[in-house]
């Protein structure tokens, strides 16, 4: 059964929370960071809140304030626990919210990834998803020694040679998801017999080898992991520009993009949508979700102080590739109205501070869209597809 409701809700997790003086804020928990209680009471309240999924950040090099490079501050968050493990270890003490840890693909092997989804997705009993993101980052590939990328690839992404480097990370990022999916599809739903009595386990014939051959990788499979409970766990990605949106067009269940305003939103709705008419895909198969950094208060001003106090304990004033957003829960909810006017079929919110931000969603801003029918009063399917309204995929090598 599919979810019909018309606005998801989903919400970006990341430490103490998106802003990096978060860490400092009266009821945040530092000493609590590296704990999996600190994860569980998080990925609880978001439930409570009956919010579609959340999302665990992850890298492959410490934070940095720099995009570039490691920086030497010690006065922000540094060091962060593996978001699949994180995930699998929420799974057992949630019962219906989705859990998309996010995965490096440029450096990491789609064979070990597509156990691990696949994994979490029997573990939660159909609720795993995978954000999938590139690296550039030349001290990232410094960790595996297996390539070596320009110091400044994202500073100078419009030198002739780092655009075709970019491309091409975003072509391996294309040829990894298809592995990772073929990987799901290896094992037929029936290909597990079990019958003690015969003797068959397995029904081998049901197992089917891959046999990937690309550029970037040559995978023969099957993967090891019998076919996860949704057939195709839940594929996102976030873009800015047009290049990972075609690769989101192409490959993803959902997409998240950042835009600033309610006419910018409607621009990259029907760039993305284009981009995905290009393929063949129906417009129903990516879900297209807004990013919003969030700091809500009851009043407006109390939002905006708070904000600007963390902006002096950092100093800085705090920016991000997405909106910001200070305001109350009606406000946002105004925003989020008119965004979901413009196309979009939801927003992935991102706390500025945690508990303090996620605690607000949950208590001002699910209730106000609940009250003006975008937001359903509780879930409604079991599975994370199901709350996207996405139908469980049929096997492509059954058909054989």
């Amino acid at each position: 059964m599919a979810e019909t409701s018309s606005l998801r809700l989903a919400v970006a997790l990341d430490g103490a929370g998106w802003h990096p003086a978060a860490w400092r804020e009266p009821d945040a928990r530092p000493g609590d960071l590296f704990t999996a209680g600190y994860w569980a009471d998080l990925v609880q309240t978001a439930e409570r809140g009956r919010l579609d999924f959340v999302t665990i950040e992850d890298g492959l090099a410490l934070q940095s304030s720099r995009m570039s490079r490691v920086d030497g501050r010690t006065d922000q968050v540094r060091g962060r626990l593996d978001a699949v493990l994180i995930a699998a270890r929420v799974a057992p003490l949630t019962r219906r919210i989705g859990l998309v840890p996010s995965v490096t693909v440029t450096h990491t092997e789609p064979f070990h990834v597509s156990k691990a989804i696949a994994t979490l997705d029997y573990v939660s009993s159909g609720r795993a998803g995978v954000r999938v993101q590139v690296s550039g980052r030349s001290h990232e590939a410094a960790h595996f020694g297996r390539r070596q990328l320009p110091d400044h690839l994202y500073r100078d992404r419009d030198r002739p040679e780092n655009t075709e480097l970019l491309h091409d990370l975003f072509e391996e990022a294309g040829d990894y998801v298809e592995v990772v999916r073929r990987l799901w599809d290896s094992w037929e739903d029936d290909a597990e017999i079990r019958d003690s009595e015969t003797g068959r386990f397995v029904d081998r014939d049901r197992l089917h080898y891959i046999d990937f051959q690309g550029r970037f990788f040559s995978v023969r499979g099957p993967s090891i992991t019998p076919r996860p409970p949704q057939g195709q766990p839940l594929v996102t990605a976030l873009a800015h520009s047009t290049v990972p949106y075609r690769f989101a067009a192409q490959h993803a269940d959902v997409v998240y993009v950042t835009p600033f305003d309610e006419e910018q939103a409607g621009t990259i709705v029907a760039e993305v949508r284009g981009e995905q008419q290009i393929t063949g895909r129906a417009p129903s198969e990516l879900k297209i979700f807004a990013e919003l950094v969030v700091f809500v208060d009851d009043t407006e001003m109390a939002a905006r102080d708070r904000k600007s106090r963390l902006d002096d304990l950092d100093g800085a004033e705090y920016h991000s590739d997405a909106h910001v957003f200070a305001g109350t829960p009606l406000q946002l909810a105004d925003l989020v109205a008119a965004w979901g006017a413009a196309g979009l079929d939801g927003v992935r919110l991102r706390p500025g501070a945690l508990p303090h931000d996620l605690d607000a969603l949950v208590s001002g801003l699910v209730p106000e869209l609940q009250g003006r029918g975008l937001s359903r009063p509780d879930y409604t399917t079991a599975t994370l597809r199901g709350h996207l309204g996405l139908t469980r995929p049929a096997n492509r090598f059954a058909a054989v």
